[in-house]
């Protein structure tokens, strides 16, 4: 069991340190609202794979990623979500080039409901969840029981990551708070949320 165990934390670390949307939602609030936002964010973020994760358990993941057509229609809300988070971010950094170097963009809506809904409206957590999930789970426990628990160390996981990640942007926070090096990030970021929504929207089941 501590083998599987230990196999499954090495593919679930993986997969949480890979750069994807989840990271460019955080950075992009971490540059416009600062630590605090940033990590309320993380939190929605964590708060989701919880979401996919009951759902997973409950085998209703199972039944999206069998649907083309509630793929389809989760797979283009959370493209589309991506791409207005891309095309927000830009706007903003566009507005703020002429606004006062102390100035920042400011952002809308709650972080956590930010975070919640860009993971939750993310397909392949949900193919994830339904397709390598079980394989990695301990066979000496029950199913729900072993998902669960996996579903848990990804969220823990997640949480410390991204959480690290936060603070190590806010020790920068001298240099990111210079207008030209902030509205660079912040347009880099809306590129990368608006490619990351068309990678979403583009990819086959």
């Amino acid at each position: 069991m501590l083998t599987h165990l230990a196999t499954a934390l090495g593919v679930l670390g993986l997969l949480t340190v890979v750069p994807g949307p989840d990271m460019a939602v955080v950075t992009r609030r971490a540059l416009a609202a600062g630590r605090g936002d940033a990590l309320r964010t993380v939190g929605g973020i964590a708060t989701g794979l919880l979401v996919r994760g009951a759902l997973t358990v409950a085998g209703l993941a199972a039944v999206l990623a069998a649907s083309p057509a509630a793929y389809l229609a989760v797979k283009l809300l959370g493209a589309g979500y991506l791409l207005f988070l891309g095309a927000q971010a830009l706007w903003q950094h566009r507005r703020s080039a002429t606004a006062a170097a102390t100035d920042a963009p400011d952002v809308t809506g709650s972080p956590w409901r930010t975070g919640l809904v860009s993971n939750v409206l993310n397909p392949k957590i949900a193919v994830f969840y339904t397709g390598l999930l079980p394989t990695l789970a301990p066979p000496h426990l029950p199913t729900a029981w072993a998902m669960t628990l996996l579903v848990l160390l990804h969220a823990v996981l997640t949480l410390a990551w991204l959480g690290s990640y936060v603070c190590l942007l806010s020790k920068a926070g001298p240099v990111l708070h210079k207008p030209r090096v902030r509205r660079a990030l912040g347009r880099t970021t809306g590129v990368v949320l608006i490619g990351f929504g068309l990678v979403v929207a583009t990819a086959s089941g």
